[in-house]
């Protein structure tokens, strides 16, 4: 992963709800997730398993690519899922140790 790029992602939770963001710096986004960092509907549904993601050079592309996933389907927003990671697996495993704090926003 580049710093300097910018990240479509999907992140899941034991139910499956899925939450779509656009970011620039993914590993921080999926430790706050992953960790509760942050007070709000990712942190209420325990959503931190991330599924999808797609990386970007500019921030004009990432934006765009972010509200049409956020507007498509349910079943749409799988399909795309299942093309990239069928088996649902968690990208970011592996990513961090126990007790990492390191990534934690100041």
């Amino acid at each position: 992963m580049r710093s300097h790029d910018y990240y479509v992602y999907i992140v899941t939770n034991r139910s499956w709800t899925l939450y779509t963001r656009v970011t620039n710096n993914l590993e921080r986004c999926v430790w706050e997730h992953k960790n509760k960092a942050t007070k709000g509907f990712t942190s209420r549904y325990r959503i931190g398993k991330l599924i999808y993601m797609e990386q970007f050079r500019d921030v004009r592309d990432a934006i765009p690519r972010e509200k049409q996933i956020k507007g498509w389907t349910r079943a749409k927003k799988w399909a795309l899922i299942n093309g990239a990671n069928p088996t649902c697996r968690d990208l970011s495993e592996g990513w961090f140790q126990e007790g990492d704090a390191s990534l934690r926003s100041a």
